[in-house]
Protein backbone atom coordinates (compact mmCIF):
# COMPACT_ATOMS: atom_id res chain seq x y z
CA UNK A 1 0.00 0.00 0.00
CA UNK A 2 1.06 3.61 -0.63
CA UNK A 3 2.77 5.37 2.26
CA UNK A 4 0.05 8.20 1.75
CA UNK A 5 -2.57 5.85 1.78
CA UNK A 6 -1.52 3.92 4.86
CA UNK A 7 -1.21 7.59 6.61
CA UNK A 8 -4.47 8.26 5.36
CA UNK A 9 -6.47 5.11 6.64
CA UNK A 10 -4.18 5.97 10.06
CA UNK A 11 -5.59 9.30 10.19
CA UNK A 12 -9.35 8.44 9.52
CA UNK A 13 -8.94 5.58 11.90
CA UNK A 14 -7.48 7.47 14.75
CA UNK A 15 -10.11 10.44 14.18
CA UNK A 16 -12.88 7.74 14.06
CA UNK A 17 -11.70 6.22 17.36
CA UNK A 18 -13.38 6.65 20.58
CA UNK A 19 -10.41 6.79 22.80
CA UNK A 20 -10.92 6.80 26.54
CA UNK A 21 -9.33 9.39 28.10
CA UNK A 22 -8.07 6.99 30.79
CA UNK A 23 -5.95 3.85 29.78
CA UNK A 24 -7.06 0.38 30.68
CA UNK A 25 -5.78 -1.46 34.22
CA UNK A 26 -3.37 -3.64 31.80
CA UNK A 27 -2.32 -0.79 29.90
CA UNK A 28 -1.92 1.04 33.00
CA UNK A 29 0.12 -1.68 34.84
CA UNK A 30 2.20 -2.43 31.72
CA UNK A 31 3.33 1.21 31.52
CA UNK A 32 4.02 1.56 35.23
CA UNK A 33 6.38 -1.56 35.10
CA UNK A 34 8.15 -0.37 31.92
CA UNK A 35 8.25 3.29 33.09
CA UNK A 36 8.94 3.26 36.47
CA UNK A 37 10.16 6.70 37.65
CA UNK A 38 7.65 9.76 38.24
CA UNK A 39 9.31 11.47 35.46
CA UNK A 40 9.35 8.90 32.97
CA UNK A 41 5.62 8.12 33.82
CA UNK A 42 4.69 11.99 33.42
CA UNK A 43 6.53 12.55 29.96
CA UNK A 44 4.25 9.36 28.67
CA UNK A 45 1.07 11.43 30.33
CA UNK A 46 2.29 14.15 28.40
CA UNK A 47 1.40 12.55 24.79
CA UNK A 48 -2.69 13.12 24.00
CA UNK A 49 -4.93 9.50 23.82
CA UNK A 50 -4.43 8.92 20.96
CA UNK A 51 -0.88 8.94 20.90
CA UNK A 52 -0.57 7.27 24.25
CA UNK A 53 -2.82 4.04 22.56
CA UNK A 54 -0.14 4.22 19.62
CA UNK A 55 2.67 3.91 22.10
CA UNK A 56 0.60 0.89 23.91
CA UNK A 57 -0.10 -1.05 20.77
CA UNK A 58 3.67 -0.46 19.61
CA UNK A 59 4.57 -1.59 23.26
CA UNK A 60 2.24 -4.89 22.75
CA UNK A 61 3.43 -5.72 19.20
CA UNK A 62 6.51 -6.02 20.54
CA UNK A 63 5.94 -8.19 23.22
CA UNK A 64 3.78 -10.53 21.04
CA UNK A 65 7.09 -10.70 19.21
CA UNK A 66 8.55 -11.89 22.36
CA UNK A 67 10.84 -8.91 22.90
CA UNK A 68 11.56 -8.21 26.80
CA UNK A 69 13.86 -6.00 26.58
CA UNK A 70 13.44 -3.33 29.08
CA UNK A 71 14.92 -0.46 26.96
CA UNK A 72 13.28 -1.45 24.10
CA UNK A 73 9.88 -1.56 25.81
CA UNK A 74 10.52 1.91 27.15
CA UNK A 75 11.54 3.10 23.48
CA UNK A 76 8.52 2.21 22.17
CA UNK A 77 6.21 3.83 24.76
CA UNK A 78 7.94 7.02 24.74
CA UNK A 79 9.05 7.29 20.88
CA UNK A 80 6.54 10.17 19.85
CA UNK A 81 6.77 11.77 23.28
CA UNK A 82 7.98 14.93 21.57
CA UNK A 83 5.08 14.75 19.44
CA UNK A 84 3.09 15.87 22.82
CA UNK A 85 4.52 19.63 21.98
CA UNK A 86 2.01 19.90 19.38
CA UNK A 87 0.53 18.56 16.22
CA UNK A 88 -2.93 19.83 15.31
CA UNK A 89 -4.74 17.35 12.89
CA UNK A 90 -4.72 19.84 9.90
CA UNK A 91 -0.49 19.69 10.26
CA UNK A 92 -0.72 16.14 10.60
CA UNK A 93 -2.56 15.69 7.43
CA UNK A 94 -0.23 18.16 5.37
CA UNK A 95 2.49 16.71 6.74
CA UNK A 96 1.42 12.92 5.14
CA UNK A 97 0.75 15.10 1.66
CA UNK A 98 4.03 16.90 1.53
CA UNK A 99 5.73 13.05 2.50
CA UNK A 100 4.10 12.08 -0.20
CA UNK A 101 4.00 14.52 -2.79
CA UNK A 102 6.27 17.23 -2.17
CA UNK A 103 8.89 16.00 0.55
CA UNK A 104 11.47 18.72 -0.52
CA UNK A 105 8.89 21.33 0.86
CA UNK A 106 8.81 19.53 4.39
CA UNK A 107 12.32 19.39 4.61
CA UNK A 108 12.36 23.37 4.14
CA UNK A 109 9.26 23.86 6.18
CA UNK A 110 10.90 21.51 9.00
CA UNK A 111 14.38 23.26 8.77
CA UNK A 112 15.27 24.66 12.32
CA UNK A 113 18.20 26.97 12.53
CA UNK A 114 19.93 26.32 15.74
CA UNK A 115 22.55 28.51 17.34
CA UNK A 116 23.79 25.84 20.11
CA UNK A 117 25.85 22.91 19.14
CA UNK A 118 23.93 20.57 21.08
CA UNK A 119 20.55 22.27 21.39
CA UNK A 120 18.96 21.14 25.21
CA UNK A 121 15.21 21.20 22.99
CA UNK A 122 13.96 22.82 26.12
CA UNK A 123 10.07 23.34 26.09
CA UNK A 124 10.69 27.30 25.91
CA UNK A 125 12.81 27.09 23.12
CA UNK A 126 10.74 24.64 20.98
CA UNK A 127 7.59 26.77 21.61
CA UNK A 128 9.69 29.75 20.47
CA UNK A 129 9.07 29.08 16.77
CA UNK A 130 6.10 30.18 15.25
CA UNK A 131 2.90 29.02 15.66
CA UNK A 132 2.30 27.68 12.46
CA UNK A 133 5.68 25.82 12.03
CA UNK A 134 6.09 24.89 15.21
CA UNK A 135 4.42 21.37 14.10
CA UNK A 136 6.53 20.75 10.91
CA UNK A 137 9.80 21.13 13.09
CA UNK A 138 8.53 18.71 16.09
CA UNK A 139 7.35 16.04 13.47
CA UNK A 140 11.04 16.56 11.72
CA UNK A 141 13.25 16.98 15.34
CA UNK A 142 10.90 14.88 17.37
CA UNK A 143 13.10 11.94 17.48
CA UNK A 144 15.99 14.19 18.61
CA UNK A 145 13.27 15.89 21.28
CA UNK A 146 11.72 12.55 22.69
CA UNK A 147 15.49 11.20 23.24
CA UNK A 148 16.55 14.11 25.13
CA UNK A 149 13.61 14.38 27.18
CA UNK A 150 13.70 10.60 27.86
CA UNK A 151 17.36 11.05 29.34
CA UNK A 152 16.48 13.99 31.51
CA UNK A 153 13.54 11.42 33.03
CA UNK A 154 16.62 9.09 33.81
CA UNK A 155 15.32 6.07 30.58
CA UNK A 156 17.94 3.73 30.19
CA UNK A 157 20.56 4.91 27.42
CA UNK A 158 19.96 2.25 24.69
CA UNK A 159 15.98 3.24 25.27
CA UNK A 160 17.41 6.62 24.28
CA UNK A 161 19.64 5.75 21.49
CA UNK A 162 16.32 3.44 20.22
CA UNK A 163 13.63 6.69 20.45
CA UNK A 164 16.85 9.09 18.94
CA UNK A 165 16.69 6.29 15.68
CA UNK A 166 13.00 5.43 15.76
CA UNK A 167 12.70 6.83 12.32
CA UNK A 168 15.70 5.61 10.71
CA UNK A 169 15.05 3.05 8.14
CA UNK A 170 16.70 -0.45 9.52
CA UNK A 171 20.11 -2.17 7.54
CA UNK A 172 18.28 -5.01 5.44
CA UNK A 173 20.12 -7.43 7.83
CA UNK A 174 21.03 -6.01 11.26
CA UNK A 175 24.40 -7.16 12.79
CA UNK A 176 24.25 -6.04 16.30
CA UNK A 177 21.97 -6.30 19.20
CA UNK A 178 21.37 -2.52 18.89
CA UNK A 179 20.42 -2.17 15.10
CA UNK A 180 17.90 -5.52 15.77
CA UNK A 181 15.86 -3.62 18.18
CA UNK A 182 15.65 -0.70 16.28
CA UNK A 183 14.58 -2.86 13.63
CA UNK A 184 12.26 -4.60 15.85
CA UNK A 185 11.05 -0.77 17.06
CA UNK A 186 10.96 0.28 13.23
CA UNK A 187 8.32 -2.70 12.49
CA UNK A 188 6.37 -2.47 15.77
CA UNK A 189 6.06 1.62 15.00
CA UNK A 190 5.08 1.08 11.72
CA UNK A 191 2.23 -1.87 11.98
CA UNK A 192 0.65 0.29 14.40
Amino acid sequence: MHPALYRSYQFFAAVKASLPRQLSPADTALMRAVLPAPAQQELFNRMPPNDRRHAIAVARTLQQAGHTEPALLQAALLHDVAKSIGQPILHRVAIVLFEAFWPAALRALSDWQQNDAAPSFADSQIRGIVWWRRPFVVHAHHPAIGAAWAKRAGCDSLAVTLILNHQQKPAAAPATAVEKLQAALYQADNLN
